[in-house]
């Protein structure tokens, strides 16, 4: 397999899983709106939060990617092999942490054999078939056997986006392209200062930060089965082709792929 490959369910909506082998595919800077858990099985990979600091992740590591948080993981090397389960954190702290457990702060990584064969087999009940609860089982199986990991990303300063909400609100709602002059007039700014306040806060251009929220939005409509067409429009790209350019910029497959 040299395509990646999807698990969602709808009877199952808290939890999608994405399987790759032998991929050399790019990621741009995004951010899930799910708790991340990433599975490097074969090869190396650099990973770039905010910071800009690359780290190296190998083969057996596990990392943990909290929502929200922006960063990129791409090849080094040539090609890699990798599972990715995203999550609900409401239903990890709800079905899977233990009571006073997050992991919702900073981005880690774990590097334990068992804790990778732990998560691995997690995902593997996914695409087997199994019921959620073996599922679930295993989950809280592999979270109980991780220490204390490697902070690649402190956790970011919430309130630095406090001011900017309003702005971020229209950015991720609006279905028509808003003007910069119009949104930095909202906060009382100016153009530039609206766009160094949205790097500053979140790491991406207001246009980044725009079509890093409609691609989690796409990503939820297309598991519930809405038509691509019917995605591409409700979300205001111009036509297909340039939401099929932007999801896979994010994603890393196309839309139609990651729908089936």
């Amino acid at each position: 397999m040299t395509t990646p490959e999807f698990w969602h369910d709808p009877s199952f909506p808290e939890v999608e899983s994405r399987r790759s082998a032998r991929e050399n595919s790019c990621y741009r800077s995004h951010t899930h709106d799910r708790f991340a858990i990433g599975i490097i099985d074969e090869g190396r990979s650099e990973f770039i939060g905010r910071s800009g600091a690359p780290v190296v992740l190998e083969a057996g590591d596990v990392v943990f990617i909290p929502t929200g948080h922006l960063h990129q993981c791409n090849p080094v090397d040539g090609r890699w092999v990798y599972q990715m389960m995203l999550a609900d954190e409401a239903w990890l702290r709800d079905e899977i942490w233990v009571d006073g457990e997050s992991y919702a702060g900073a981005i880690q990584v774990h590097r334990d054999d068992e804790t990778h064969e732990a998560f691995d087999a997690a995902n593997a009940a996914l695409y087997a078939g199994d019921d959620r609860e073996t599922f679930a089982a295993r989950l809280s199986r592999a979270f109980s056997l991780v220490g204390t990991g490697e902070v690649l990303e402190p956790a970011p300063d919430a309130g630095s986006a406090q001011s900017l909400r309003p702005v971020l609100e229209v950015l991720a709602e609006q279905v028509s392209d808003p003007r910069l002059d119009d949104l930095a007039s909202m906060i009382g700014v100016s153009r530039f200062q609206l766009i160094r306040a949205v790097r500053s806060a979140t790491g991406l251009t207001p246009i980044a930060w725009r079509n890093d929220a409609r691609v989690a939005r796409a990503r939820a409509m297309l598991r519930g089965g809405e038509p691509i067409s019917s995605v591409a429009y409700a979300l205001g790209f111009a036509d297909q082709s340039h939401f099929h350019r932007v999801f896979r910029d994010h994603v890393a497959a196309t839309p139609g792929r990651y729908r089936h």
